[in-house]
């Protein structure tokens, strides 16, 4: 994702009503760089939710992705390197499902200007591999939300405010009861305040 999105999505933040912390850090189009600092993430902040965002050059809409896939990394990262066997993590299930329902997230947001759909396929690059390693870490507590390149029609700003709408959306369905208990697992749950 462009570093102007990242500054305009921390501009934004969350709104007064959602009481998180939000960090933003860009990883670089590298496998074991990115195995690195997810695994850090997930160690050193435990954090609620996870939200990875990548590009992909061929979207047309922001793809809001419910499952990481464990094997088929067959291309390179700008490094020329891809994971032995193709394989994120050897001996692990073969899907993983986050634990937000990015269908129902889908369905409830609405931003002018920009389609939101929802996949059960990331691809097999460095985004999903980062992904699937964030729902393993993350016991499902994790989300990847692909998106399109900034244009004319798809600012930066425009790009900011529809994450804002969709991570909202996403923090709303993890704070359900049928899916909060999933998510009660990790230590730090950060859900919006209630009354605010």
């Amino acid at each position: 994702m462009k570093p102007r999105t990242l500054v305009e999505l921390s501009k934004l933040g969350l709104g007064n009503e959602t009481v998180v912390q939000l960090r933003t850090l860009e990883l670089p189009v590298d496998y074991r760089e990115a195995k690195r600092r997810v695994t850090g993430i997930w160690e050193d902040h435990q954090p609620q939710l996870v939200v990875h965002v990548g590009m992909d050059t061929a979207a047309k809409a922001i793809i809001l992705e419910q499952s990481g896939k464990n094997q088929g990394y067959r291309d390179a990262d700008i490094r020329s390197f891809w994971p032995e066997g193709g394989v994120c993590l050897p001996g692990s299930p073969d899907v993983l499902e986050s634990g937000v329902c990015m269908k129902a997230v889908c369905k409830r947001v609405a931003v002018e200007g920009v389609d939101v759909i929802f996949s059960r396929d990331a691809g097999r690059y460095v985004c999903d591999y980062t992904y699937y390693l964030s729902l393993h870490h993350g016991k499902g507590c994790a989300a990847l939300i692909h998106v399109p390149p900034l244009s004319r029609g798809l600012p930066a700003s425009l790009l900011g405010r529809a994450l804002r709408v969709i991570i909202q959306e996403m923090l709303e369905e993890v704070g359900k009861p049928k899916h909060r208990a999933q998510f009660e697992e990790n230590s730090t749950m950060v859900l919006p305040a209630k009354g605010n």
